[in-house]
């Protein structure tokens, strides 16, 4: 397969006029020459941080604070899966998945409730489907075994020491969300040495001390939490200590629509939009263990080709800025998974 257009080339998304050739799955050129396509070559999404079992709930409970709308046992969304069938759940699931494929995402890291059974009905889920799931299970070690990892809700919630050590001895991923409410489960959750903390909205400076120097990755959900009304992460003090990804969070709150959570970031954040884009991209795939993300010579030929001369992109000057705060499900031509 060959793609000609504009490519944003590399970890710096250098935009060069050339193609992509892909073979079984893999880029084995990326040539820089004269092309006559207006297409934009970018790596496809990996959304770092999901809960897409909401997907049966989606805007239910506005106005409920954070702990009403999805604090295990009996949050909202909690109740609301418990009385919704296995297929409801199922159909519900595929349906945003779907979504997220037609709308660029190459993989999603899913905090996965229900314990075995949940991350079995998500396998399920995206059967016929070329998104690849991240999937860590949560509540039980057997949950983790059954699948990529384990998710903890917080340190708030308990302990999670056994459950962590079950996850380094299997060498799978292990996260943990942090600091969403408030700083106080920030130092218990970097204490659990995790793989990755999601959240941190309230870090405080030795937090932030703490994550330059264990190179802890974060992963933020800036909409989800303005939409909870927690605040939002101090993105650019995160980025300038380590690697920081993005996330999407409960499909209840929010629609798992990565263009969204760049563009709401980039406004956000004094960040550039190349290192929003890297957040889309080639960080998630970091976390989550993935060869993908980048445009590179051996990577996974896992692309994202927008319509560069759409009524909404056509005339950009800057290609990248243009693709992070601007782009949309509407400008996609093509996802090549």
């Amino acid at each position: 397969m060959i793609v000609e257009g504009t490519v944003l080339r590399g970890p710096e998304f250098e935009p060069i006029e050339g193609r992509v050739v892909v073979e079984d799955g893999e880029i084995t050129a990326v040539e820089e020459t004269s092309v006559d396509s207006s297409k934009i070559i970018l790596p496809a999404f990996v959304n770092a941080h999901t809960h897409i079992g909401d997907s049966i709930a989606k805007e239910a409970g506005g106005g409920l604070s954070l702990d009403e709308l999805v604090a295990p046992p009996d949050g909202l969304k909690h109740r609301l899966l418990r009385e919704a069938s296995r297929e409801e759940k199922v159909e519900a699931m595929h349906r945003s998945v779907r979504f997220m494929q037609e709308s660029g995402t190459a993989s999603f890291v899913e905090f996965r409730e229900g314990g075995v059974e949940g991350v079995y009905a998500l396998r399920e889920a995206v059967e016929g489907l070329d998104v690849e799931p991240v999937i860590l299970g949560r509540e039980t070690v057997e949950a983790m075994e059954a699948s990529d990892g384990f998710g903890a809700s917080g340190a708030r919630d308990g302990e999670f020491g056994r459950e962590r050590n079950a996850t380094a001895r299997a060498g799978r991923l292990f996260g943990i969300h942090a600091g969403e409410r408030d700083p106080t489960d920030i130092n218990p959750a970097l204490d659990l040495d995790p793989d990755f903390l999601v959240h941190v909205v309230h870090p405080e400076p030795l937090h932030l001390e703490r994550l330059a120097d264990s190179e802890m990755p974060v992963v933020v959900c800036p909409r989800s939490n303005l939409v909870t009304n927690v605040g939002v992460p101090p993105i650019a003090d995160l980025v300038k200590r380590t690697t920081v990804a993005l996330g999407t969070d409960n499909v209840m709150l929010n629609s798992p629509s990565m263009f969204r959570e760049m563009e709401f970031a980039a406004k956000l954040a004094d960040v550039s939009a190349r290192e929003v884009l890297r957040m889309a991209t080639l960080h998630g795939a970091k976390i989550a263990g993935l060869d993908c993300g980048v445009i590179e010579e051996g990577k996974a030929g896992k692309l994202l080709v927008l319509d560069g001369d759409s009524d909404n992109l056509a005339g950009a000057q800057d290609v990248v800025r243009a693709v992070v705060r601007r782009a949309g499900t509407g400008d996609v031509l093509d996802v090549i998974l």
